[in-house]
């Protein structure tokens, strides 16, 4: 089970990455036989979000003469990625937006416009339905899956619409209009440099995340529902006090606080935890790690439980 969900994640992943790139090559292409500055850009930002999300995605690197690939282990005893490739693209990506945005500038500044073609304002399109069609892919099978992943999906998926949907207004005005109205003209050399800023952006948050490094994106409550109803079934817990959920890469991290029985001993707490991390890992089989804190449980809410507060002379309204 655990090889289907990894296998399920990867594919989509790698289906972005590989989409992505044809894109950038597609609408490159055809940028450059149009000359039109804001379809390169589009492109470009294509090309940016792949080498994105391909630093994440990355094996490990290899320490030792061995072929055995592991994580680098951080001195608060977590993993981290190798960041060298992360940097590497970052720094290309940076040096790429600021090319698209000078060559955006120099056109603006010499006047000499011509209209893009309707070729370009058609690859525009193609590529937002191909694009479309891929994200809502990786979307539901992150849904699928539940660990939370389908949000950074979205986020990533709405910053690559702000750039399309520039381009794509500067393209058609300049393709539709700008024979009538020479202005016009200027808009595809201006969707190029908001364009440009969006992938400056891009690489400045990838660099950003590297050098200080990336934490867990915290999932939302409705997917740390079944978490939470998972370890109220195990007896012994009278409640979850708090649980957070961090993804990791292709894990989630759980830390949660349960309420046990205040009359029972240490040893016993603790088999309950032990108990409850086991049945987690063992049924969600994308958690990695589970950090279990126990508490003693405080009378007086009115909480149901599985587990029977034998010969308690506190009166509560567990039952």
């Amino acid at each position: 089970m655990n090889e289907k969900y990894m296998s399920q994640k990867e594919r989509a992943a790698w289906l972005g990455i590989a989409g992505d790139f044809a894109l950038a090559l597609v609408k490159g292409g055809a940028g450059y036989f149009s000359g039109s500055k804001a379809l390169i850009a589009d492109a470009l930002y294509s090309g940016a979000d792949a080498a994105a999300k391909l630093a994440e995605i990355l094996p490990w690197r290899v320490e030792g003469k061995g072929s055995h690939k592991k994580r680098p282990i951080a001195r608060d005893g977590k993993s981290k990625r190798e960041p060298f490739l992360s940097v590497v693209f970052a720094v290309l990506i940076l040096m790429g937006g600021l090319q698209i945005a000078f060559s955006a500038i120099r056109d603006l500044t010499s006047g000499d416009l011509n209209p893009s073609g309707e070729h370009a304002l058609l690859t525009i399109f193609l590529s937002l339905l191909v694009k479309e069609v891929i994200f809502q892919y990786q979307y539901r099978s992150a849904q699928k899956i539940g660990n939370g992943s389908h949000a950074a999906y979205a986020d990533n998926h709405r910053f690559s619409l702000y750039a399309s949907l520039t381009v794509l207004i500067g393209v058609a005005a300049s393709t539709m209009l700008g024979g009538y109205l020479h202005p016009l003209l200027y808009l595809d050399p201006i969707a190029a440099l908001l364009a440009a800023c969006l992938i400056l952006r891009k690489g400045y948050l990838l660099i950003l995340s590297t050098i200080q490094g990336k934490e867990g994106q915290e999932l939302p409550h409705e997917d740390s529902v079944s978490f939470i109803d998972t370890v109220q079934k195990v007896h012994g817990v009278i409640r979850v006090e708090h649980l957070k959920a961090l993804e990791d890469g292709r894990c989630v991290n759980l830390h949660v606080t349960i309420s046990v029985n205040p009359r029972i001993t240490v040893l016993e707490a603790r088999e309950i935890a032990d108990c409850a991390k086991k049945l987690l890992q063992h049924r969600f089989v994308h958690v990695s790690e589970v950090h279990m804190d126990i508490v003693p449980y405080e009378p007086g809410y009115p909480y149901k439980t599985n587990y029977e507060l034998a010969d308690s002379e506190t009166p509560t309204l567990l039952q």
